[in-house]
């Protein structure tokens, strides 16, 4: 009885998930769904998300005009071949290709991908028969594709080509991918920089994925190093006048695919810039359930926006007459409409969708269906980002620490991981690893006559001595504190001769750029300390 006077109006305690997946596919269905569904998100922005979008692998998408290597990139990444791959000067990939695993190597076209609920694409067929006719998906058994997926695109045109219609909408079709994958990389010939309308349009259509986009200078091994020089500066140039952002793009630099450098000039700069890349593409698992986290928060405030916009002009429409000349006024005046809101609600600007964009799509809308502003389901989501989202990070955090470390392998991955052509082998702190003799022997005369003007006592030196020659070598206090604790093999707080030497032939490594190794090698372990040491 009188039940209504103990309503408890104290926040009910955010949802316990078991897996970041489960939760995010859970907030989505029963949170933010219904708030899409009631203002019609779908069909202005993204489609609803399924179950595959939550549980699917990382995917990396590439992006470029016809002929920079966006194949034989997969193919340099997988080192084998896949269905349907084709190499060549000319427009060879007409097809979207989704490079995925299977225990079974083969094509499955574009019809039947997308009513495979285990796929991840089952909303492309909005895009009609002109897309679904161009979109496949290769499998094969390939270590690689154990951790990442990869979509190999149409070669954008340039010049007179670019004027043929596709017969779908490809910055739509890209933009869609933009949303769903872990890393957009966009790559570029060091021959043809040069950006067509139409990659240009691409680029503008992956606005809002910056976070995700990195740019690959390919075939530079084709180029002397000055003109990779003014290559690099003319592309960074051009990318700046498309790419509307404070930030500069990370652009990786080399010749990606298994024939010989025409130049080798530049080969250790390549090297760097692969193991950079590499190491970017294997963290993509590692990261993967921050990523879609970050993605639903981002998908969840351009919702709640929306609902806003369209609550407001259902607001303003007539009840009986003039509804067709309200119409044109209310979206003509949708940058104040925009304003006001931004005003009301405390929203940031970057949160509203494109204006020309959204008064395009209002105009084949029938504004009588539109639904007035429902505090409720608006209430739902701002909960959802306020406690059910912070409860799933910790729960990321959680997943990290317990589940092994994820790394993409296999492939090319491998290739350079260890043995003597792994990055930097045999160079730095590495030099001498597979030699006999102790690689500081060959400086230590040097060394010790240097040693033996620093006093030492039972021989060795105090620390205030050490320091005096040490801070010769200009290096700041907390890299020459390293390189002390490096030397000091038995920990005494002093260096004799073979520990002084090891200290010099460390800060030379330093001096010469390369980086300090987080513990001593054992190659640079003085002979009389390696028992000492182990």
């Amino acid at each position: 009885m009188f039940s209504w006077l103990g309503t408890d109006d104290r926040k009910k305690d955010p949802e316990v998930f078991q897996t970041v997946s489960d939760g995010l596919r859970k907030l989505y269905k029963t949170k933010l769904l219904p708030l899409e569904e009631y203002y019609k998100f779908h069909e202005f922005h993204s489609p609803a998300l399924e179950d595959a979008d939550f549980d699917n692998k990382p995917m990396v998408l590439l992006v470029g005009q016809y002929s920079t290597g966006k194949t034989s990139f997969i193919r340099y990444l997988l080192e084998q071949d896949f269905p349907g791959m084709r190499i060549g000067p000319e427009p060879t990939t007409d097809s979207f290709i989704a490079v995925m695993h299977g225990d079974v190597e083969g094509v499955i076209p574009g019809n039947a991908l997308v009513v495979d609920p285990k796929k991840p694409f089952r909303k492309l067929n909005a895009f009609g028969n002109a897309f679904l006719n161009r979109f496949v998906c290769a499998q094969l058994p390939n270590p690689v594709l154990e951790s990442i997926s990869v979509i190999d695109t149409p070669g954008i045109l340039s010049g007179e080509k670019q004027r043929i219609s596709r017969g779908y909408d490809f910055a739509a079709v890209l933009e869609w991918f933009a949303e769903r994958v872990d890393r957009i990389i966009l790559l570029f010939d060091a021959h043809k920089l040069d950006i067509s309308d139409e990659f240009s349009e691409v680029i503008k259509a992956l606005k809002n994925h910056e976070d995700k986009m990195r740019v690959v200078l390919n075939k530079a091994d084709q180029i002397e190093t000055q003109q990779l020089m003014r290559v690099y500066g003319a592309l960074m140039w051009s990318l700046g006048k498309i790419v509307n952002t404070p930030e500069v793009i990370r652009v990786y630099i080399g010749s990606f695919w298994s024939h010989p450098l025409l130049i080798p000039d530049n080969r250790k700069l390549f090297e760097a810039e692969e193991q950079d890349l590499f190491r970017d593409i294997q963290s993509l698992p590692r990261n993967a359930a921050l990523r879609k986290l970050n993605d639903l928060i981002k998908r969840a405030r351009l919702a709640k926006v929306h609902a806003y916009i369209i609550s407001s002009l259902k607001k303003e429409m007539p009840a009986v007459f003039g509804k067709d000349n309200k119409k044109k006024e209310l979206i003509a005046s949708l940058g104040e409409i925009y304003t006001r809101i931004e005003r009301e609600h405390q929203i940031s600007p970057g949160d509203f969708p494109n204006l020309k964009k959204m008064q395009d799509q209002l105009l084949a809308q029938d504004f009588n269906k539109f639904q007035p502003l429902k505090s409720k389901l608006l209430e739902t989501v701002d909960d959802m980002l306020a406690h059910d989202i912070s409860h799933l990070m910790v729960l990321v955090r959680q997943e990290e620490t317990q589940k092994p470390v994820q790394v993409v392998k296999g492939g090319a991955f491998d290739g350079t991981q260890n043995g003597p052509f792994g990055h930097g082998y045999g160079e730095g702190a590495g030099e001498g690893i597979d030699d006999a003799d102790w690689v500081v022997s060959r400086d230590k005369p040097m060394y010790d006559e240097i040693f033996y003007t620093l006093s030492p006592v039972n021989g060795k030196v105090t620390g205030a001595n050490a320091k005096r020659e040490m801070v010769k070598s200009k290096l700041p206090n907390s890299v020459l504190g390293k390189i002390w604790k490096l030397a000091d093999i038995d920990k005494d707080g002093m260096l004799d001769d073979e520990e002084f030497a090891l200290a010099n032939h460390l800060i030379k490594v330093k001096l010469e750029g390369h980086e300090l190794p987080n513990d001593i090698p054992s190659h640079l372990v003085p002979p009389s300390k390696r028992k000492v040491h182990e």
